[in-house]
């Protein structure tokens, strides 16, 4: 891998798995949806285990885990919107706190996703 595709690339990984942490962390911890506790928060685990998976399908390579991003950000996504439309986490999380809690998620894999998708379409990457 030569510089530019590094430079790139290893920042959105970097950017992948502080996000998932924290995602992982406020879920258990404090709860994204409702209080501590609430069952509601577990569908967070999904967009972990797409994580996981999606790296393991991809060997961790730029155009798979562009892949695997953006589908973490569309997971995030289907997940805000189901809590709200449910009405999940009432009286504790409101619709818009919900919303901006995941829609700062969303944004961040998005972005990891569109700089892991730049790094592969690096000319050097494409030899390797």
């Amino acid at each position: 891998m030569q510089t530019l595709t590094r430079r790139l690339y290893l920042p959105a990984i970097v950017i992948a798995i502080v996000a998932t942490l924290m995602l992982v962390w406020l879920s258990l911890g404090v709860g994204i949806i409702g209080a501590d506790g609430d069952p509601a928060n577990r569908m967070y685990f999904g967009v972990a285990a797409i994580g996981i998976i999606g790296t393991i399908i991809a060997r961790a390579r730029a155009h798979g885990m562009a892949r695997t991003l953006f589908a973490m950000a569309a997971t995030q996504a289907a997940i805000a919107v189901i809590a709200v439309v449910a009405r999940l986490g009432l009286p504790y999380s409101g619709p818009a706190e919900i919303l901006l809690l995941n829609g700062f998620f969303v944004v961040v894999f998005a972005a990891a996703g569109w700089l892991s998708l730049r790094a592969a379409r690096q000319p050097e990457h494409r030899r390797a």
